[in-house]
């Protein structure tokens, strides 16, 4: 087991990672379908591999690892960043990674690895464990923009809701970043809720509102439910109470 140390170093890794360590194409193959027989290394997909534990026979990086690593530049998003900061209200069996590169979707482990696409770099950071992921406040605005790859609306909210501070300057860079109306509408309109706990400034909620022209939307695209009511404020037709559904355990109907 001459070279497992390093590939336990490495964590997940490719061919030409395995070439590095080994000198040889020819070596790293070799080794590489030894240690695979042997229970040491896993194949995750075409060219990409982890060091498997030699005592609990488990992937020693984790699924944030892994998504790290699904293509060139990927990084851990959506739904799947919440989860890595603790703020999940649940933990799913699909990881989200963003990348400019497609890649087929992936099972490994029991969990199925998704992309989204990357819209942007800003609010990338790699982190000490190998993880690249959004920061909170890109996450925050990533999960505004699309509910669905956040578990829905009920979800997103009880993730904000446990959220202790947001840097509002980077929130007002991805939004930027992003350029939708309706997205300073959407971000104003539910951040105002945790406007105190997020600890928020008027300034940050004047700019968003400075950024649309008051065309009246919908908070949810496919949702055009009766009950809900418009604010004037923010120009959009919203839930009576948007506290309620995370209160109550609501759950919007999206087939209306």
């Amino acid at each position: 087991m001459k070279y497992y140390e390093q590939f336990v170093d490495l964590g997940c890794f490719s061919m030409d990672d395995a070439v590095a360590v080994t000198g040889n194409q020819e070596s790293a193959h070799f080794i590489i379908e030894s240690y695979k027989k042997k229970g040491l290394i896993g194949a995750v997909r075409r060219n990409l591999f982890v060091a498997m534990s030699f005592e609990t026979k488990q992937s020693v990086p984790n699924r944030y690892v892994i998504a790290s690593h699904a293509a060139p530049g990927a990084y851990v998003a959506c739904h799947s960043a919440f989860e890595y900061y603790g703020l999940a209200n649940q933990v799913y069996y699909e990881v989200y990674a963003a990348s400019k590169s497609r890649f087929r979707e992936f099972e490994h482990d029991g969990l199925t690895y998704r992309r989204v696409p990357s819209p942007f770099e800003n609010g990338v950071e790699s982190k000490p464990d190998g993880v690249r992921i959004t920061d909170l406040e890109r996450t925050v605005i990533d999960g505004i923009n699309d509910f669905d790859n956040f578990g829905g609306l009920e979800e997103l909210l009880r993730c904000i809701e446990i959220i202790p501070f947001l840097d509002y300057l980077k929130l007002i860079e991805y939004l930027n970043c992003y350029n939708k109306a309706i997205l300073f509408q959407k971000t104003g309109y539910i951040l105002e809720h945790f406007k105190n706990a997020l600890k928020l400034p008027d300034d940050f909620f004047a700019f968003c509102q400075t950024k649309f022209a008051k065309n009246k939307q919908y908070l949810q695209y496919n949702v055009r439910d009766k009950s809900y009511t418009l604010n004037k404020t923010w120009a959009l037709y919203v839930p009576h109470d948007l506290m309620s559904v995370i209160r109550k355990g609501a759950v919007i109907d999206e087939s209306l």
